[in-house]
């Protein structure tokens, strides 16, 4: 297992578009000490197709250095070019990372037969533990029950990272394959402990990843009606993420708390002012920022 709570990093720019190295290290490192056990770099969250391979690298050596010995540090790798994926998990392998993420192919919309294509030639580019991502939402292709079958076969895929609501399917990977199921959407993370799950690639962690360790541990633990009551209290974070887009909200909400990870990089967009109101209200209602009146 690559943790229980892991967080899907946010890239951090600077006034000049520019990588933010030192933001991206002080970002890793409080994520490590409120809540996190691994850490996703370049994934969907970070921002990855905006990302010059240099610069991905650059960041996997980073947060291998930064916080490598205390937790999980999982390279997102996948494009939609198996080539170009292939290269990167080889180059993130020699920098020393703990696992690799990759994402279903987007915009080609391979056929299930390439899917598993994909992911051997990735896999065999690596003694790492893969973790493949299964995100119909932005790639429009779900990777289907039966694939997902044919992916337990191949060694080195440990997990699914599943962002789809579907407890069947979410059943399925639990109970009829090896792999372990991840929820890649923080609102499903306790109907999925509930089928099976071990844990989360959370967006939300950011800011509230204490709460959901603690939602984690007492669901494993036994105490089920514990983890439920947190995953109530957590409504504010999931409400954010229906603000707009991610990365924006969760952005936008680094900044207003002051973690300063800056803006985006075009096609994205800094949350507007109705959004921000809306933001700031998702926060005060977690206590994470004072109320405008107090």
């Amino acid at each position: 297992m690559l943790g229980s709570v892991i967080t899907a990093m946010v890239t951090p720019f600077g006034a000049d578009g520019a990588v933010d190295l030192e933001r991206f290290r002080e970002l890793a490192s409080f994520l490590v000490e409120n809540g996190s056990d691994g850490l996703v770099v370049c994934g969907t969250t970070g921002e990855s197709p905006t990302l010059s391979d240099e610069e991905k690298l650059e960041l996997f050596r980073s947060a291998v250095e930064t916080v490598g010995d205390r937790a999980t540090v999982i390279a997102g790798t996948g494009t939609y070019d198996t080539g170009h994926s292939v290269h990167l998990t080889r180059e993130a392998t020699e920098l020393g990372v703990d696992g690799i993420l990759v994402v279903t192919p987007y915009y080609n919309k391979p056929p299930q037969r390439a899917i598993v294509r994909h992911f051997e030639e990735i896999a065999a580019a690596t003694h790492l533990p893969v973790v493949a991502y299964n995100i119909p939402g932005r790639v429009v292709v779900n990777i289907e029950p039966a694939t997902i079958a044919r992916l337990a076969e191949i060694e080195n895929v440990v997990a699914v990272k599943q962002a789809l609501d579907d407890p069947e399917q979410a059943r399925f990977i639990a109970e009829d394959t090896r792999l372990d199921l991840y929820s890649g959407d923080d609102p499903n993370t306790f109907a999925f402990l509930e089928l099976g799950g071990v844990g989360v690639v959370s967006v939300t962690a950011h800011l509230w990843g204490s709460q959901i360790a603690e939602m984690i541990r007492r669901h494993r633990e036994g105490d089920v009606e514990g983890a439920r009551v947190i995953h109530e209290e957590l409504q504010p974070s999931y409400d954010l993420l229906r603000i707009q887009v991610n990365p924006i909200p969760i952005k936008a909400a680094l900044n207003l708390t002051g973690h300063e990870v800056g803006g985006h990089r075009l096609p994205m967009v800094e949350a507007d002012e109705g959004e921000l109101a809306q933001i700031r209200s998702c926060l005060e209602r977690s206590g994470l920022l004072a109320t405008a009146s107090a």
